[in-house]
């Protein structure tokens, strides 16, 4: 019985295993996308939807990024002759990169920004919104344990019983490399009004279920934070045109992200094409670029979330004030989209259409 089953069950087997391992060939860096496998392209239209909570194609994606990377380039040229004397984005980009100056020398000095960036927007928050969460947000650096691996800045929500505070952390980690003008964009969007308004807000609905306070729905979450590195701008929050060269480079990296995830995906771009679009189009560094691209092809459609969540935001925004003419309330325009709790936005979309109906 024993050398029935290794020679009709056993060897057989192991010889099936070994003509698999011996077809498996590593995934090409030219052909690197969903696009290339069986179905591929339906698979990652559906990933479209699922993470941009819209019918968006990726056709329709992709070229919106190709839009909003222009609109950013004569922005870059308006600032890079006000901060570098020169409108060419090439050389401004490069010069954001590269140029000593922009970078920090202590790790006090960083932090100091940062918790000014958010003491400003605390200030003037009430004049743009009617809630306000009823702790303010922490600014500490990350713990020196951690800071090698994490990333550049992030938010810790407070507990749900009020005991932690929300906690804004930045990277001091090797400080002299990094980069002056993303400091006050970055917390913005992670601190205030960003993610702390966003997630203490919710945390505040306790008149909601609990799922509805704390899902987790990438396209709003993210595209309110992308919403308010702009809002900052309205606000006056911004210390200068520098820090605004951050808000460029943020953005430019999120339009980048519509661009490169659906072209390596749906058009069949090979990594070192979304490397090299990225390069010319964003002030990132190389290694940046590498890591950030690694990430789409790792993990399809989840970076269109970003951009396709401001941009809904600010579609609704307009329709809301287009409607409502002077009884447009920014203050209860925000209090309408934080009251909610995490939503798809076409759902928000719907909550703010009640909203302008019952004005």
């Amino acid at each position: 019985e024993r050398e029935r089953l290794l020679a009709e069950v056993v060897r057989p087997a192991f010889a099936a295993y070994r003509d698999v391992v011996a077809g498996i060939e590593g995934r090409p860096s030219d052909r690197v996308g969903l696009g290339r496998l069986p179905g591929g392209e339906a698979m990652y239209a559906a990933l479209a939807r699922v993470q941009t909570t819209t019918d968006r194609t990726p056709a329709e994606l992709h070229q919106t990024g190709l839009d909003v990377m222009a609109g950013l380039a004569h922005e870059y040229a308006e600032l890079g002759q006000r901060v570098f004397g020169t409108s060419d984005v090439a050389e401004v980009l490069e010069r954001m990169r590269t140029d000593p100056a922009l970078r920090w020398s202590t790790e006090d000095e960083l932090i100091t920004a940062a918790r000014e960036a958010v003491a400003r927007a605390e200030q003037a928050a009430p004049r743009w919104f009617g809630r306000v969460p009823e702790q303010q947000c922490q600014v500490e650096p990350v713990p020196a344990s951690d800071a090698p691996g994490a990333p550049i800045a992030y938010y810790s929500p407070p507990t749900p019983d009020g005991l932690r505070a929300g906690t804004y952390y930045a990277n001091t980690y090797r400080v002299q490399e990094r980069f002056r003008y993303q400091a006050e964009a970055i917390a913005f969007h992670e601190a205030v009004p960003g993610h702390h308004f966003q997630i203490t807000l919710a945390q505040q609905l306790t008149e909601l279920p609990m799922l509805r306070r704390v899902a987790h729905v990438t396209a709003y979450l993210e595209g309110w934070g992308l919403y308010t590195e702009r809002l900052a701008d309205e606000m006056g929050l911004y210390s200068g045109d520098v820090a605004r060269l951050g808000m460029l480079a943020m953005d430019s990296m999120r339009a980048g992200r519509l661009v490169v995830d659906t072209g390596l995906h749906a058009h069949g771009w090979s990594r070192e094409r979304a490397v090299e679009y990225l390069r010319e189009n964003t002030p990132l560094a190389l290694v940046e670029i590498e890591n950030e691209v690694d990430r789409y092809i790792a993990a399809p459609g989840q970076a269109l979330a970003y951009m396709v969540g401001r941009l809904e935001i600010l579609r609704i925004r307009a329709a809301a004030e287009e409607a409502l003419g002077e009884r447009f309330d920014i203050r209860d325009f925000h209090d309408v989209l934080l009251g909610g709790g995490p939503l798809p936005l076409a759902v928000l979309d719907e909550v703010v259409s009640e909203w302008v109906r019952n004005r």
